[in-house]
């Protein structure tokens, strides 16, 4: 039975919270099949508590002074991030002749959250190949520099931040190190611990035994997630590990825990990326069959599965069910349908929903934009996604680095070389950094139309902006 097509009124419930999906645009569509459009949202789920970038919501010793006065906090802040710059130029100096403890012991530099997650950080942006062993020397040093200052000690975000530096150095002996020693000063092991381990862990053997162990660990704290599962899951969906859920999902299984609608997105998800579509269906029917109904997410998995199926009228029959069961479809929704059929090269159908999206009120963004004068580009028309192009500029969406980089590539590909150089000083002036595949794609095309001498000069460029060529 095609479940996807017999969403029938077993799955009738209404969507009753409203979820806030930021969205990142889909993987460069040249470079494979990934679609980020349906796992970014999968992934961003419980990010508030999960992420390893912003770490502020959690210092609670320095964000106190948010009850200050604007100015106070913005004093407090500037200092902090002075004292920082400070202490990495101490520890830059750090070597045989100059013990950095010794000095920043005579800096009286009072430690902090804030000031550990700042220095941290700009540890982790200057790691390279070359120093890797010394930036993770540098940043325990610091780190147990700090925790003997009085008044001061270490909190669960702190190991957080330099087991990010040792995930980076590859000093993975010295990581378990420091999340043993951080569960035997009380601290328990969470998602976030887990995400990063599992980050460093490219083996799949290496991977499977760390999952086994925050399987059996007593003081793994999953928060937000239902259970420890559900937090293993959305750390292998974020490495794209999916046999891995597969195996994660089955020992949940055995241990008696029953699944909620995330998991089944995130299985489901990892079944149609293995090709399993039949399981794929067999857990659609089985989760309508435990009362769970289709939610946000699910439905955009559903929709990129019967757009890359060129399968547009059950696409549009989905689309009406949604609306029957108070999930309005939103432009990502569209975008994620939009971006299959257009991997199935029906590019008739990708102008329909483009426009039945604008008549149902979804005003296209910059993704949705950028989806369509790709697929236009695959196919080799040009003047159509130039044509879409004007109309994103005229509605006053702005081209990102993916948009500028489709239509390089189209104009190389109708060997309008010229018109690529252009492009790419258009997008310059225009404050739009290219980034290394925009590049590469220009570089690439010139090679292959043997123009050596502009290809070099764009090589130049590259390396003047701190790029790699090719």
């Amino acid at each position: 039975m095609n479940s996807i097509a017999l969403l029938g009124p077993r799955m009738v419930h209404k969507f009753s919270h409203c979820l806030i999906i930021s969205r990142r645009l889909c993987n460069h569509p040249f470079n494979g099949d990934e679609f980020e459009c349906v796992e970014e949202p999968l992934k961003k789920v419980g990010s508030d508590y999960d992420s390893t970038v912003d770490e502020r919501l959690h210092l609670n010793e320095d964000w106190s002074c948010n009850q200050k006065p604007f100015s106070l906090r913005k004093g407090f802040l500037e200092a902090v991030k002075l004292d920082a710059k400070r202490v990495l130029e101490v520890l830059r100096q750090d070597g045989p002749g100059l013990d950095s403890r010794l000095v920043l012991a005579e800096l009286h530099i009072r430690p902090s959250g804030l000031l550990v997650r700042e220095v941290l950080f700009g540890i982790l942006k200057s790691i390279n190949c070359e120093n890797k062993t010394r930036c993770a020397k540098l940043a325990y040093k610091f780190f147990v520099w700090c925790n003997q200052q009085e008044a001061y000690r270490h909190t669960a975000n702190s190991y957080h931040l330099i087991m990010n530096v040792y995930a980076e150095c590859e000093e993975f002996k010295a990581l378990w190190r420091l999340v043993d020693e951080m569960i035997e000063k009380g601290f328990p092991a969470t998602a976030r611990t887990f995400n990063i381990l599992i980050r460093t862990c490219g083996e799949a053997g290496l991977a499977k035994k760390l999952v086994e162990r925050f399987i059996k660990s007593k003081t793994f704290n999953y928060r937000p997630f239902k259970h420890s599962y559900n937090a293993i899951l959305h750390g292998l969906l974020v490495l794209k590990q999916y046999k891995l859920i597969e195996w994660v999902y089955q020992q949940m299984l055995l241990e008696g825990f029953s699944s909620d609608i995330f998991t089944y997105n995130i299985v489901m998800y990892a079944k149609y990326r293995l090709g399993k579509l039949d399981q794929f269906h067999r857990l659609l029917d089985e989760m309508g069959r435990n009362g769970f109904s289709p939610d946000f997410h699910t439905y955009n998995i559903l929709l990129h599965v019967l757009g890359k199926g060129d399968k547009p009228l059950s696409a549009l029959n989905l689309l009406n069910h949604m609306r029957e069961t108070g999930i309005e479809p939103t432009v990502l929704h569209f975008t994620t349908l939009i971006d299959g059929l257009s991997r199935a090269a029906n590019l008739d159908a990708c102008k329909y929903f483009f426009d039945e999206m604008i008549k149902n009120g979804c005003m296209p963004d910059v993704v949705a934009y950028t989806v369509m004068i790709t697929g236009y580009v695959v196919a080799g028309e040009l003047e159509k996604a130039q044509e879409m192009f004007r109309e994103m500029v005229s509605r006053e969406q702005i081209p990102n680095v993916f948009t500028y980089n489709s239509l390089i590539r189209g104009l190389c590909m109708a060997g309008k070389f010229d018109e690529a150089c252009s492009m790419l000083k258009e997008m310059e002036a225009k404050g739009c950094s290219p980034n290394s595949v925009v590049y590469n794609t220009l570089v690439s095309s010139l090679r292959n139309a043997g123009k050596i001498a502009d290809a070099h000069e764009v090589i130049k460029q590259m390396k003047e902006k701190g790029k790699y060529a090719v």
